[in-house]
Order: structure tokens, then C-alpha cells, then sequence
């Protein structure tokens, strides 16, 4: 079979089970660091980011190892921005969106991938809006947070589609084979 068209059954037998191992500390440590490092490179573009990207990659390759590199990113984003709102939501936002790409790890086409990541950053200003609630401890708050968020999330949502459009595809196949390699 092409390395290109690897599925997640063919590549199972590489993918080792149980505790980590030093190798998956290091590359989960590498693309923690990674994620944290591109979208500070893309912090200049409004609401466009490549960490939705990023998440949905780690998911469909490592499964629920995919936290690892994801927490580690909101760790350094909380060491070096502080605690908020924002980076409270990271806490939850970023497993909703893993979940919900190890449920479709079995679709290669990237229409599929642009579309979830596309939907995630419509629905991120929602998802994220249960912070406010409690912090502001009113829902109505919540909600005008949320509709008042909407033309950033309409960004955030074009952003992470035509992101996921072109580089999901090729970057799952290169990661899938270096993941089989380690």
C-alpha cells in the first residue's frame, strides 16, 4: 500500500499501546512546543490559527494520546500569557474538538477535515461561552458574549477550513509515517 493512502487500520500495529515511551515523550514534547510556536508566528493574522489544525492531526494519529502535545501547548500558553477566560476555555474546548476527530479518523478526504474545522471555529465563541457564564454569573451575559463574538468566529471559521483544506491531508501522511517510525 502507498504511503500516501495509509489507513488507520494499516497503521495500528506500529502505534504501541500502555505507557509511553521515552521517543513519545519527546515527539509529543516537540509538537506541544510546535503548535505553541505556530500560532504565535500566525498571531499577527486576525483569528486565524493553525492549532484547531494541529489538534485534529494529533487526534486522528495518536488517539486520546493527542493530549499529551495539546495540554502541553495550554500549558505554555498559560505560563507565558497568564491565566484568563481565554486560556480557562482551552482547558475543555481543545478535547471537544479531539473528540470529535478521533469519531471521524476514518474519513481521508480533506472536504471532511476542512468542514469540522471549519464548523469548530464557528461554534468556538459558543463553546467557549460557559466561562462567562459562571465568571460573570449571569447566562444572558454569556450569550451577548457570544453573538457579539460572531464576526470573529465567522474568520475563525473560513481560517481553519481553508487551513485544513490544504495542509490536513499531507500533513496526517507525514505524520502517520513518522509516528509508524518511532
Amino acid at each position: 500500500m502507498p504511503p500516501t493512502l495509509l489507513t488507520a487500520a494499516a497503521i495500528s500495529w506500529c502505534i504501541p499501546l500502555g505507557k509511553l515511551t521515552l521517543r513519545q515523550i519527546a515527539l509529543f514534547g516537540v509538537l506541544g512546543a510546535l503548535t505553541f510556536g505556530a500560532k504565535v508566528a500566525m498571531s499577527g493574522l486576525p483569528n486565524i490559527e493553525p492549532v484547531s489544525l494541529m489538534v485534529m492531526l494529533f487526534a486522528v494519529v495518536f488517539g486520546w494520546k493527542a493530549l499529551y502535545p495539546i495540554y502541553l501547548y495550554v500549558l505554555m500558553e498559560i505560563l507565558l500569557y497568564g491565566i484568563s477566560f481565554w486560556n480557562i476555555n482551552y482547558l475543555y474546548i481543545w478535547t471537544i474538538l479531539a473528540a470529535a476527530a478521533i469519531l471521524m479518523k476514518k474519513l481521508r478526504h480533506p472536504l471532511w477535515w476542512a468542514a469540522l474545522s471549519g464548523l469548530f471555529g464557528l461554534a468556538f465563541g459558543l463553546l467557549c461561552s460557559p466561562v462567562y457564564m459562571v465568571a460573570m454569573k449571569s447566562f444572558s451575559y454569556g450569550i451577548r458574549w457570544w453573538i457579539t463574538g460572531l464576526p470573529f468566529d465567522i474568520t475563525h471559521a473560513v481560517g481553519n477550513a481553508a487551513i485544513a483544506l490544504f495542509l490536513f491531508v499531507p500533513l496526517r501522511n507525514l505524520l502517520e509515517k513518522l509516528y509508524c517510525k518511532l
